[in-house]
This record gives structure tokens, sequence and C-alpha cells, in this order.
């Protein structure tokens, strides 16, 4: 694809964005790859770990770049891998004159604001604290692989659960599933459940390839924490660290056919309704 063809793709994605209507009890979601997603509720726009920088490794290019992204009214970043905190992307969020509030664990302040990301305009993911009025945010502790925290109490991966237009949203970041998890995400009603599932071995321990929950794994997460409905994520961007979704689809279908499940393609948008919803339409 030519430079010109991927700015006109780029162009006429954001503007699919901007023209989507997204009524009360549901969210829109567009994938970008590994675990980078945009969510749209209401008018509200939410994009997480948006990884869209030309990268020569990625087994397929981004669907936009960093100069599309104009309408972010939020950005939250998991933590500091550079396939999660696009530093080249956030440099550009930063200069669009939209007032975007940035959320991050605090080992990434310093990289953001380097990028012109303004001190009042990013706020540290506080495990212990949510933030928001009409959209709620709330960092949730994640363990890649392990949990850490740094001096201060602050958790060095996280994931969020975001409630906006009606609709519980869970983005895990990258994660095992650790003792108290599934409990916890229990408690939250969950509607939209976002995991890895690329998983973990030696062989990619051993080059340095942090690893996450695998399919198995995050079929049992979602199918104990109650999701409404679950997308497999993580496992499309790099050789030697992907996986097939389809495992994913095979494992629900054996062992919990009545579990919702969506593989989300390259390029889709992904309209989510709930289930309060749906019996207000009906």
């Amino acid at each position: 694809m030519s430079q010109s063809q991927q700015l006109k793709k780029g162009q006429l994605l954001i503007q699919e964005i901007e023209d989507t209507v997204v009524p009360y009890g549901m969210v829109a979601v567009w994938p970008l790859g590994q675990a980078s997603f945009i969510i749209k509720g209401g008018t509200t726009v939410i994009y997480i770990d948006p990884y869209v920088s030309h990268d020569p490794d990625r087994i397929y290019p981004a669907p936009i770049g960093p100069e599309h992204i104009t309408n972010a009214d939020y950005c939250l970043i998991t933590h500091e891998h550079s396939d999660h905190l696009d530093l080249d992307a956030i440099a550009a969020m930063s200069r669009t004159g939209k007032d975007t509030i940035f959320m991050a664990p605090a080992c990434c302040r310093e990289d953001m604001e380097k990028q012109g990301v303004a001190r009042e305009r990013f706020i540290i993911a506080d495990t212990e604290k949510e933030c928001g009025e009409e959209v709620i945010i709330r960092p949730i502790p994640a363990a890649h692989e392990e949990l850490e925290t740094d001096e201060q109490g602050y958790h060095r991966y996280v994931g969020y659960l975001i409630k906006l237009n009606g609709v519980t949203v869970y983005h895990s970041g990258d994660t095992l599933v650790y003792e108290g998890l599934a409990e916890r995400l229990r408690q939250e009603s969950i509607d939209l459940g976002l995991l890895p599932i690329n998983g973990r071995d030696a062989f990619r321990t051993s080059r340095g390839i942090i690893g996450n929950m695998d399919y198995r794994e995050a079929a049992e997460l979602a199918k104990t924490a109650g999701f409404g409905m679950t997308i497999p994520m993580h496992y499309d961007i790099f050789t030697g660290n992907t996986e097939h979704p389809g495992y994913f689809v095979d494992y629900v279908y054996d062992h919990f056919p009545e579990m919702r499940i969506h593989v989300i393609a390259r390029g889709e948008r992904f309209i989510h309704i709930t289930d309060a919803a749906l019996r207000a339409w009906g």
C-alpha cells in the first residue's frame, strides 16, 4: 500500500469513528492490532495503548498513523513497553489541540511529558482510585508476568475498568491470571472484556518476551468473572509471539458453549449492546 493510500485509509477510519452513532447502552470498538483499541460510547472516544507508528517488525501495518489521531478524549496506557506506549503516537496526540486526558502508570510519566503531554493532562494510573463522573476509569493491577509496584506503591502494569454510556468495559492490559483477579472482576458486572491470549513459554522468556495468559486461561477467566461478551486480543502482530484465535473459539465451544465471544477482524467496527439495553429496546 502506498503512503497516500495509507493516509486515505487512516482518514476514512477516523471519519467512520466520528460518524458512528452510539446510543446509550452500547459501545463501538475498533481494533488497531495487539492490545490497541479505540472505544466510543456516546460521543466519548477512548484510545487504549495506541500502537500505530510504522514498525517493520509488524506482521501488518497499523490501520492509522499517529498523524490521524485527532479525536481522542482519553488515552489510556497500560505499561511502558513500546508496543503499548507508542511515544510517536503520544507526541502526535499531545499536539492536536484537543484536551485529551492521558492516564498511565507512574513509570511512563517522564517519557510522556517529554513528548509534550502537559502535566495537568496526565493522571497516574493509581489502582486505589478511580477518576471521572460521566466516564469512570479505574485502573486494575496487572501481572505481566508479576505484580510489580514502585516505592510509592504504584503498579507498573495495569488494566482498565471503564464505565461509559451505560456499559462496563474491562481491558486487562498485559497480564496473567493472578489470585483474586476473577473474584474482583466478578463484582463489577463487566459487559465487555478484552483479554490477551498469546500465553508464554520458556523459549519466548529466553528471548526476553514477557508473557500473558493463554487462550485457555482467558476463557476460564471470562467465564468465572461472568463477562457479558469477551474479545481475545494480543495475538496478531509479531512473528514468534502470536496465537490462533481459533484455539480460543474452540476451547469456549467445547467447555462453555453458552458464553458469548467475538473474534474482531482487522478494520472491523464492532458494536456491543448490553443485555439491559436490549431489554429496554425490546
